[in-house]
Order: C-alpha cells, then structure tokens, then sequence
C-alpha cells in the first residue's frame, strides 16, 4: 500500500497530534497514535498491521481450499471476526470482513462435506474391527482336538496387532460399540486360550505316559544285552511296543530313541559276528554245491520227464547233505537249482496233459470219428474220378485234405 507524501492515505489520515485514524464507510475511526514519528511513518505502522490481518485471512482462504478441519475454519473464523470488529490497523478493513464473511458458507460445505466423510470412515472403522472381530470368533468355534495350535496362536497375535494399530492410526469408534466390539474378541481370545491350555495339558499328560512307557522299553532293551544274537526277536516285539506307545515330545523322543536303537545295535552287532563264523564255515559247502548246479544245470536238456525225474531227485538229495551256504550266496545258488526244478516240473505237466484219460477218451472218439470220414471220402474221390466229375472231386480231395489235417492234430 502506497502512503500518501502528506498526512493523508487512501484509507487513513493522521492529525496534528499525531492520532491514526480508519476510514470505514462515510466516517472514520481512530485506531491509536504513533508519538515522536512523522505522519508516514505513523500510517505505514498501522498499514503493516492491516497487511498481517490480510495475511491471516488469505492463509484461511488457502487452508479451507485444501480442506482444512471445518472445526478448526470455525475457530479461526471466529477469532479474525474479533480482530477486525474494530482492528487497530490503515486499510480496506470492511473488504476483509467481506472476505471473511464469504467463508462462512464454505465452513459450512465443508463441515457437511467433512461429517459425511467422517461418517463414513467411521462405519469403514467398524465393519473393520468387526471384521477382526469375526476373524477371532471363527478361530475359537474350531474343533480344539483338531486345531494346529501354533498356527492359530500366530494368528490371533497377529488379529490383536492389527486391532492394536487401528485403535491407535484410526478414528475413534464410539465408546458403546468400541466396548461391545472389543468385549466379543475378548471372549474369543478367552475361549481360545482356555482350549490351548487344556489341549498342551493334555499333551504333557500324553507325553508324560508315553515316556514312561518308553524309557520302561529302553531298560528292557539295554536287559537283552547279555543275551546276543539270541535276543533280536525279543528285540524285535519291544520295538513293535515302541512304535505303539505314542509320542513323548521331540526332545525325549529322540533322546530315548538313541538309546533304544544302541541297545539294539549290540544285538545285531553280535548277530553280524555270528553271520560271518557261519559264513566262513560255510565256504566249502558253497563250492560244493557250485559244482552240484554245473551237474544239475545239464537236466534242462533232457526232454525224458522219467529221466529228468531221477536226475533231479539225485541232485536234490546229495544238495541236502551238503548243508548251508554264505547267506549272501544263498538266493543265487537257489535260484539256480528252482531253475531245473521248474523244467522238470514242466515236462511232468505236459506228460499229464496229454495222457489224461477224459482228454484221452475224448481224442480218440473224435479220431475214430475222422478216420470214418476219410473212408468216405475217399470212396466219393473214387466215385468222382470214374465218372469225371471235375467239381465233385474237387470238392471230395479239398475235405479229404482238411480232415487228414485235423487227425494228424489229434495225434500229435
């Protein structure tokens, strides 16, 4: 604002004693006296002043227009309207009351436009916690006997923590449905901590149980020590009572486990050095038998069931004198000898299948019935040859052949 080279300005004057006055509408208003100043210096002190009520009012416009608190427009509203009621300041003062004035209205835009918002983010609010609400109820109906438990643990800690943080980021939910929100999840949480604890102690109870049995199981094991080898199939039913008797808990399944498995250790350890004597011993049995099976292996020429018969049952009989083998050469050399026996076995099906009786009886009543046919025949080639018929003896040698055919069959 420019000030006039008199004591005069556009929107204020100074007299003789120095008094600032105001022009508002067709009067003016003194607004304070600036001493020991010159008249311009007097009007740009007051001119400042209307400058920073200026500044005010234009900081308003701009916090309004990017959607300031209406609460916090009202208040500031309300206190500029005070501070130009009559401000101690040189300039367009009834222009800011006009300005300021025009606010109003916007105020209250934004305030409808604020509680609607508000109103919404509440119900946005609610539905949320509900929903959070919802998530905790439907983990405590769960079957508890069925319930992972850490996973449902990890999962209403992490309902509570987001809970936590919309309590603190959100809007605040009215005090009645905030209290009957968090009384709900409350009650969850309750009734799912109440089923964690008697689910884990019941598991400690199981878990107890199954030690007992367990470590009652170990003793018995680490008992057959002094038995050996002897001991392996007693060994072998307290291992059987193991896997009945249920878990103990990781840290004394294992523990008990390495000492079970140590005391069955020692028995196959004694079971192995025993293996290996007889294995030794053994040697010279397998070499026997070795050269049995080259003698053994020739019957699977023989065609003859009679022969191979008593071939094998030679075999078989001398195989049982020799005794046992090394156990690691026991299914080869077997095999061997299931080989023959299996060709032998073979020839004695094929003899009993073609000289079973009813079979027998029936071949021969069909052969009988072919040989007849073939007399026939032949008679009709006969016939047919003396009189030229081309056709008839066509036809008389084409069935003669077939049923040559079919009693060569029957005889083979």
């Amino acid at each position: 604002m420019t000030v006039a080279t008199d004591d005069q300005a556009p929107w204020g004057r100074v007299d003789d004693d120095g008094t600032v006055y105001v022009r508002e509408g067709d009067g003016e208003r003194a607004v304070g006296q600036y001493p020991d100043a010159t008249p311009a210096e007097a009007l740009a002190y007051y001119e400042r002043k209307f400058t920073e009520l200026a500044g005010q009012v234009t900081l308003l416009e701009q916090r309004v227009k990017r959607g300031a608190s209406a609460a916090d427009v009202t208040k500031t509203v309300k206190h500029l309207r005070q501070l130009l009621s009559e401000p101690s300041a040189v300039g367009d003062v009834e222009a800011l009351r006009t300005r300021l004035g025009a606010l109003d209205s916007t105020v209250d835009e934004l305030n409808e436009k604020q509680s609607a918002e508000n109103q919404a983010a509440l119900a946005e609010a609610v539905a949320y916690r509900t929903s959070l609400v919802v998530e905790a109820e439907t983990l405590a109906a769960q079957d508890p006997a069925r319930v992972q438990w850490k996973q449902v643990t990890a999962s209403v800690d992490d309902i509570f923590a987001r809970w936590q943080k919309h309590q603190q980021d959100g809007p605040r939910i009215p005090k009645g449905e905030g209290n009957d929100l968090w009384k709900r999840f409350r009650a969850a949480r309750s009734t799912i901590d109440q089923h964690r604890k008697a689910f884990y102690a019941e598991l400690d109870s199981t878990h107890r149980e199954a030690r007992q049995r367990k470590q009652a199981l170990v003793e018995a094991a680490d008992a057959l020590a002094t038995r050996g080898s002897d001991g392996i199939p007693e060994y072998r039913h307290l291992l059987d009572d193991w896997k009945r008797a249920g878990r103990a808990g990781k840290k004394y399944d294992d523990a008990l486990w390495a000492r079970f498995k140590r005391a069955g250790d020692v028995l196959y350890a004694a079971k192995g050095e025993v293996a290996a004597q007889d294995d030794a011993e053994f040697e010279g049995n397998l070499a026997q038998k070795l050269e049995l099976l080259d003698e053994a292996e020739k019957i699977l020429a023989v065609t003859d069931r009679v022969t191979a018969r008593e071939q094998l049952t030679s075999v078989q009989l001398r195989w049982d004198e020799i005794g046992r083998v090394p156990r690691a050469q026991l299914r080869p050399v077997e095999d061997r000898l299931r080989k023959v026996e299996s060709h032998v076995r073979e020839l004695d099906e094929q003899f009993w299948e073609k000289n079973n009786p009813e079979r027998k009886a029936r071949s021969e009543g069909l052969a009988s019935q072919l040989q007849d046919a073939i007399t026939k025949l032949e008679d009709e080639l006969a016939a047919a040859e003396a009189g030229g018929d081309a056709r008839k003896m066509k036809e008389a040698r084409e069935a003669l052949d077939a049923r040559k055919v079919w009693l060569d069959a029957l005889g083979s």
